[in-house]
C-alpha cells in the first residue's frame, strides 16, 4: 500500500499553525495539522491571550460594579465574586474559541492529527516524514513540505521551579480556584501586569518585583511611567532594581529571599507567579536529525519565504526571531502560505504592536522615543491627554494620553504610543498609517468620528506641528 503523501505538514495548531494550514488550503494545498493537545488553538486559545482577556473582563467588571457605578448614579449592593463562575466562564470562552478551529479547519478540508510530532532524518526521495507520537503509538505521515509552528513556553528559572500550586506559570495563574491573599509576580512584562490586574481588582495583594529599573522594557518611558503611576493607585506595589535568590516553601507559602543593591531582605506569599519570558519550543522536533540549523540566539535560522537549513522545511512563530506575539505569528503564516503559491507576500516588521491588556490599556507601534535618541533620528513629538478628550471624561476614563512621533523632515509617522482606554483597537489606526507611510498631517487631517476616544489620535498628531485644537 502506497504512502498517503500531502503537500504539507504543520506541526502545532496555535494563531502560526492553524492560519498557515487553512490559508494554504484555500491556495489548494492538501493539508494535515499535527497538535498535541486535543483542542485546536495553541498556548493562545487555550491557555493564553483568550482566557486571560477573559478573566480581564469579568474582573474589570467587578470592579466598576464596585468601584465606579455609584458615581454614575447606579447604587448597588456591594457586589461579591463568584471566583469558580469566573473561571467556568472563562473555560466557556475557550471551548467556544477551539471549537471554531476545529469547525474552520474541517471547512476548509485540512486534516487534523492529535499527537507530537518529530521530524526524522531525510531518505533523499525529496519526502519529508515526521512521526506522530500518542500513547505510545508512533504514526509517520509524509508530505512535500513540512512547517514547523510549535510556539512557545513560560522561561523556568533556576531555584524557582514551577509546582502548580504556589510557584505557578502563567497557566496556573488562570485557574485560581480562590483570590490570593498575596501574589508576587516575578517579572514585570505584560503577562504578569495583566493577570495582575485580575487578582488585584478582586482583592489581592499584589508586589511585583523585576531585577530591572523599568517594567515593559522595551516600551516608549512615558508610556511605561504613566501606567505604573495608575496601576500604583489601584494597589499594585513595585519593587524594580530588585532580585529573587531563593524561594523556599513552608507550610503552603512561599518564603523569598529578596536582593535589592545592598540590601536583603524577605518576604511571604501564599503564590507566586514567576513571569519572566516565553523561550521557543524547540526541543522533541527532531531538529538535529533532519540537519535544521539554528541561528545561535535559540531560535531556528530561515530565509524570506520561511524556510530552514533544510528545504522543504519551513518554521514561523516563536522559534523564529522576533516577538513572541501571536498576531506576529498568524502574519508570519499567512505570508508563508501566499509565497508557496508564488504571490508577492511580505511581513512588516517595523509595525508589529505590543499591547499590555492592562486598565488602562497601554499600546505601541514603531519606534519609542528613547530609540530614536539612540539612533540620532530627528523627530517631533505630538502628545495629547485623555482628560481633554470629550468620550474619555463621559466615560470617567481619563488616565493616560496619546504620543505621536514623526520624522522632522519628513513628518513620517515613526511611533504611535497610547496609554488609556481601549488603546487596543486604537493602535490599529497608527498601525494602517505607518503600514501606508504616512504622515503626522494626514493622521491629523483624517475624519474621526464625534465624541470618540480616537480623537485623542487626531489631537496628538496635530500637536506634533503644534496645531492642536483642543490644547
Amino acid at each position: 500500500m502506497s504512502e498517503e503523501i500531502f503537500d504539507l505538514i504543520v506541526i502545532g495548531a496555535g494563531p502560526g499553525g492553524y492560519v498557515a494550514a487553512i490559508r494554504s488550503a484555500q491556495l489548494g494545498q492538501k493539508v494535515l495539522v499535527i497538535e498535541q493537545r486535543p483542542t485546536m488553538g495553541g498556548v493562545c486559545l487555550n491557555e493564553g491571550c483568550i482566557p486571560s482577556k477573559a478573566l480581564l473582563d469579568s474582573s474589570e467588571h467587578f470592579a466598576l460594579a464596585r468601584d465606579k457605578f455609584a458615581s454614575h448614579g447606579i447604587e448597588i449592593n456591594p457586589p461579591t465574586m463568584n471566583v469558580a463562575k469566573m473561571v467556568a466562564r472563562k473555560d466557556d470562552v475557550i471551548k467556544k474559541l477551539t471549537g471554531g478551529i476545529a469547525y474552520l479547519l474541517k471547512k476548509n478540508k485540512v486534516q487534523v492529527m492529535q499527537g507530537s510530532g518529530k521530524l526524522t532524518a531525510p531518505k533523499g526521495d525529496g519526502v519529508h516524514r515526521v512521526e506522530v507520537s500518542k500513547d505510545g503509538t508512533v504514526t509517520v505521515a509524509a508530505a512535500k513540505r513540512v512547517l514547523l509552528a510549535t510556539g512557545g513556553v513560560p522561561v523556568e528559572v533556576p531555584g524557582m521551579t514551577f509546582d502548580g500550586e504556589t510557584i505557578v506559570s502563567s497557566k496556573e495563574a488562570l485557574c485560581f480556584s480562590s483570590v490570593p491573599e498575596h501574589l508576587v509576580i516575578v517579572g514585570a512584562g505584560y503577562i504578569g501586569l495583566e493577570l495582575g490586574s485580575v487578582w488585584r481588582r478582586l482583592g489581592a495583594k499584589v508586589t511585583v518585583l523585576e531585577m530591572l529599573p523599568q517594567m515593559l522594557p522595551r516600551t516608549d518611558r512615558e508610556v511605561t511611567d504613566a501606567l505604573m503611576k495608575v496601576l500604583q493607585k489601584q494597589g499594585f506595589t513595585f519593587r524594580m532594581s530588585t532580585q529573587v535568590t531563593s524561594i523556599e516553601k513552608k507550610n503552603g507559602r512561599a518564603v523569598l529571599q529578596l536582593k535589592s543593591g545592598d540590601k536583603t531582605e524577605e518576604m511571604v506569599c501564599d503564590k507566586v507567579l514567576v513571569s519572566v519570558g516565553r523561550k521557543p519550543v524547540l526541543t522533541g522536533l527532531g531538529l538535529e536529525e533532519a540537519g535544521v540549523a539554528n541561528n545561535g540566539n535559540g531560535r531556528i535560522a530561515v530565509n524570506e519565504n520561511y524556510e530552514t537549513s533544510v528545504p522543504g522545511i519551513y518554521a514561523i512563530g516563536d522559534i523564529v526571531p522576533g516577538p513572541l506575539l501571536a498576531h506576529k505569528a498568524s502574519e508570519e503564516a499567512v505570508v508563508f502560505a501566499e509565497r508557496l503559491a508564488g504571490k508577492d507576500a511580505a511581513v512588516n516588521y517595523d509595525t508589529i504592536p505590543g499591547i499590555s491588556y492592562t486598565w488602562p490599556e497601554a499600546a505601541s507601534v514603531g519606534k519609542t522615543e528613547q530609540e530614536l535618541k539612540e539612533e540620532g533620528i530627528p523627530y517631533l513629538a505630538g502628545r495629547f491627554p485623555f482628560m481633554a478628550n470629550g468620550r474619555a471624561i463621559a466615560m470617567a476614563e481619563t488616565d493616560g494620553f496619546v504620543k505621536i512621533l514623526a520624522h522632522k523632515d519628513t513628518d513620517k509617522v515613526l511611533g504611535v504610543h497610547i496609554v488609556g482606554p481601549r488603546a487596543s483597537d486604537m493602535i490599529a489606526e497608527a498601525v494602517a498609517v505607518m503600514s501606508l507611510g504616512g504622515t503626522a498631517h494626514e493622521m491629523g487631517a483624517m475624519f474621526h468620528a464625534h465624541p470618540t476616544l480616537s480623537e485623542a489620535v487626531k489631537e496628538a498628531a496635530l500637536d506634533v506641528h503644534k496645531e492642536m485644537i483642543h490644547a
